[in-house]
């Protein structure tokens, strides 16, 4: 059966970070969640449905403290990640093992973000292992956004709301795996409609 991945990050943030592309001292942008779902491709009606989930969470090196920003934005509380965190280099190789061999796609430059902390482990001495080579990385807002127009101004969580579908599982925005399971649900819409993923994707 032939795959691709839909993934999604969370990231460390602070107040008005976005706004200033993370240029504040010390605010990088340290991967704290991993989402991603495997789903089945194809043109027929089976497809597009989810066959593997991954999710982990990251303890962040520079900032190990969240900010209340992120908390509030995320739900993620700083005693969950400490309990539950894996080093970044671990969630990293585990991530790109996952990835290997398949498309990934993600809405925004996702793949950008994994880049840098990619970096920022290597340069820490950490191994990372199952590289970005093995994977097709893509970012596929510009493409949902001009078969489905109304989803221009929406975030990764918030598709299956523009789109006017049922919320496609429990969890909330900006939750990595919720994100995930909205982005693929309206890939399955519009793909339903008679829109084909672009080039490249599988």
């Amino acid at each position: 059966m032939s795959t691709f991945v839909v993934f999604d990050l969370e990231f460390t943030s602070w107040s008005g970070a976005l706004e200033r592309d993370w240029t504040g001292p010390g605010q990088l942008r340290e991967i704290v969640q991993i989402g991603a779902l495997r789903i089945s491709a194809g043109d027929s009606a089976e497809d597009h449905c989810v066959v593997e989930e991954y999710e982990a969470l990251v303890r962040p090196v520079v900032n190990p403290r969240l900010s209340p920003y992120f908390t509030g934005l995320t739900g993620i509380d700083q005693e969950t990640v400490d309990r539950e965190g894996v080093a970044p280099a671990e969630a990293l190789s585990d991530f790109l093992g996952f990835c290997q061999g398949q498309s990934v796609l993600s809405y925004g430059n996702d793949m950008i973000v994994l880049g840098e902390n990619t970096g920022w482990a290597r340069a820490r001495g950490e191994e990372v292992k199952n590289g970005f080579l093995t994977a097709g990385f893509l970012n596929i807002r510009p493409w949902l956004n001009a078969v489905a127009p109304t989803t221009a101004s929406a975030s990764s969580g918030r598709l299956w709301e523009a789109l006017g579908l049922p919320r496609p599982v429990a969890g909330r925005e900006h939750s990595a795996l919720f994100d995930c399971y909205s982005i693929a649900a309206a890939i399955r819409h519009v793909c339903a409609g008679g829109a084909r993923l672009p080039e490249g994707c599988l």
